[in-house]
């Protein structure tokens, strides 16, 4: 069996894969086709795989990408579901850039496909090169602990929906030299080399000048640097959520109360995870609280758990909740109105 396939088949899940239809996502470029080829070549004789293909405005060769992958879907046997995305000129723009908007319309997509094809897992290519970048791109962002974990191998896409990633301990150029054995072609997006874009950049002027240069294992640096930082960061969740349960407590009105006088005497970096846990716990909207806003209440935390003296008066955090100290050096967290869950 060559590397490539072997490395596919330790990473696909041990049961269940099959039970459903599996949407493929397939750009045409040489991962996403390694990947699909693969599939099809350790898939059982009943699977049901459907390529998923997302024709977007930013690549100026669009339509020979659908073309392509269109045919090498015909080619396998395999339906093939298309849409076009307008990324540019998408009217929910959301304060977002272009490469997020780009990601949040194409996982719409293959969300939506796997709904209609009642599928539970949408299958995608990202590499360990792409794990790569994307922890070297949020690192330079100025992420924590957690995003330096970089992308999961497996996450919830939608509601009874998986998304998974099999290659991500699978470089690049493994994908490449798989489909060179196999005599399979592939398609090289002109829109990776614009370097005007963050990823492109990372890509092109950081990693491959670094792993020419001084660093020729930078990609495997990064990448484990990702597995130490995502095993810190669910140690950090799990004692988040220890110390949420024993030191914080909901109240008849819809708030919290915390105990903080327990609390202060915790790591600030600690206390941040324990406030963000809350949040999630909660369902309080978490897109406008920003690092500051967390702070301003492990601050509040601390002082009232140590009684330092007087602690100013209450305040308003984004999220639609106050933060109001309270005797027994305690804080209440309280909604100033119903608030409702960013999922909802």
């Amino acid at each position: 069996m060559h590397p490539f396939l072997a490395g596919l088949a330790a990473a696909l899940p041990p049961a269940g894969l099959w039970q459903a239809p599996v949407i493929v996502a397939v750009s045409g470029g040489g991962d996403s086709v390694a990947l699909l080829l693969g599939l099809l070549r350790l898939a059982p004789a009943d699977a049901r795989l459907v390529v998923a293909h997302a024709r977007h405005d930013l690549r100026p060769d669009a339509a020979a990408d659908e073309r392509f992958v269109a045919a090498l879907a015909a080619r396998a046997g395999l339906p093939c579901e298309t849409r076009s995305l307008a990324v540019r000129h998408d009217p929910e723009r959301r304060g977002e850039g272009l490469e997020a908007r780009a990601r949040r319309l194409r996982y719409g997509f293959l969300a939506a496909v796997a709904h209609e094809r009642g599928a539970r897992h949408v299958v995608v290519g990202h590499t360990a090169d792409d794990q790569a970048e994307t922890i070297l791109h949020r690192a330079l962002r100025g992420t924590g602990v957690a995003g330096l974990a970089g992308m999961r191998s497996s996450r919830g896409l939608a509601d009874g929906v998986a998304l998974l990633r099999p290659l991500l301990r699978l470089s690049r150029g493994a994908a490449r030299d798989f489909l060179v054995a196999a005599g399979e072609v592939w398609r090289e997006d002109a829109s990776n080399a614009d370097v005007r874009h963050a990823r492109n950049f990372v890509r092109h002027e950081l990693l491959a000048r670094a792993a020419l240069g001084p660093y020729p294992a930078a990609a495997r640096a990064l990448g484990r640097l990702g597995g130490q930082a995502a095993a810190a960061a669910a140690a950090l969740d799990s004692a988040a959520a220890f110390l949420l349960d024993a030191h914080a407590e909901r109240c008849g009105h819809g708030g919290v109360v915390l105990h903080a006088a327990a609390l202060a005497a915790c790591d600030p970096l600690l206390l941040g995870h324990v406030l963000v846990a809350l949040w999630k716990r909660e369902g309080w909207p978490r897109r406008d609280m920003a690092a500051r806003h967390y702070e301003a209440v492990a601050a509040l935390v601390q002082a009232v758990g140590r009684g330092d003296g007087p602690v100013g008066p209450p305040f308003d955090l984004p999220a639609g909740v106050r933060a109001v100290p309270a005797p027994g050096r305690r804080i209440e967290l309280v909604p100033r109105s119903p608030v409702r869950s960013a999922a909802q």
